[in-house]
């Protein structure tokens, strides 16, 4: 007696369709934001990258574009003068430039700013042959970004939000966010006061003190003043994340 044919075995529904473990894993690419699984849709959850990981990504590039460059420059202003120390500066942040161009690594936008900034402030230092007008020009500038974070809080388009999009990959259903959206305001004035003390304070030393005694202090307060900076607003948003995130869940 013939044996009934075989009936091809369907193809399981394991083959068809990947695992979460593999789509999770295609769809992770570095990445730090995420949204929820298209299942929960309108849960516009956001995963907060470790501090510690942004610390370690911005802090070379703080010190060779910000600390390095002043350094160079008191360095330089004690050994050879102010013109020895105007040049010095500026061979330091076009020679790191120049290194990364040829070693083929990336040029940080935080050192081109130093570029700019430190050529600028050469020239009209050279041009007036003070050194109070070479620290005096950043300060002005500090000054106008105060202003810009006072006056983006009552136009409603917070200057702290737009950084913060720059700085990380946070979803726009995220940002706006009712509660994200008066966080960053008040963020932006927080910004806005730090900075405004910045300049009071370096105004008042630089008029007052000597330029030895204005660099050293005057980055210990504004470095301490930072860091207040920073440390309430990566703590106010991780609340605010935390809430966002629980809504869904508690609804």
């Amino acid at each position: 007696m013939d044996r009934p044919a075989k009936t091809p075995a369907a193809p399981s529904r394991a083959a068809e369709t990947p695992t979460p473990t593999a789509q999770a894993g295609g769809a992770r690419g570095g990445a730090h934001a995420a949204f929820e699984s298209p299942a929960s849709e309108g849960h516009h959850a956001f995963e907060l990258p470790r501090v510690t990981a942004l610390l370690m990504h911005a802090l070379p590039r703080f010190i060779e574009g910000v600390i390095a460059p002043v350094a160079v420059f008191y360095a330089a202003l004690t050994l050879l003068g102010l013109n020895g120390a105007l040049v010095a500066a500026v061979a330091w942040v076009y020679g790191g430039i120049i290194y990364r161009f040829v070693r083929g690594h990336p040029v940080s936008g935080m050192l081109l700013l130093a570029a700019v900034g430190v050529t600028v402030r050469a020239i009209t230092a050279a041009a007036t042959h003070s050194a109070v007008v070479y620290f005096l020009q950043p300060t002005l500038g500090t000054l106008i970004i105060s202003l810009s974070f006072l006056a983006s809080v009552p136009l409603g388009r917070p200057l702290a939000m737009k950084l913060a999009r720059d700085m990380a990959p946070i979803p726009e259903a995220f940002l706006k966010h009712a509660r994200v959206h008066q966080f960053f305001l008040r963020i932006s004035l927080l910004w806005s006061m730090v900075l405004f003390t910045n300049v009071a304070v370096s105004l008042w030393m630089l008029f007052n003190e000597s330029i030895g005694m204005y660099l050293w202090f005057r980055t210990g307060i504004v470095a301490g003043l930072g860091a207040i900076g920073v440390a309430v607003s990566v703590w106010g948003f991780k609340r605010v994340v935390r809430h966002v995130n629980r809504e869904p869940a508690a609804a």
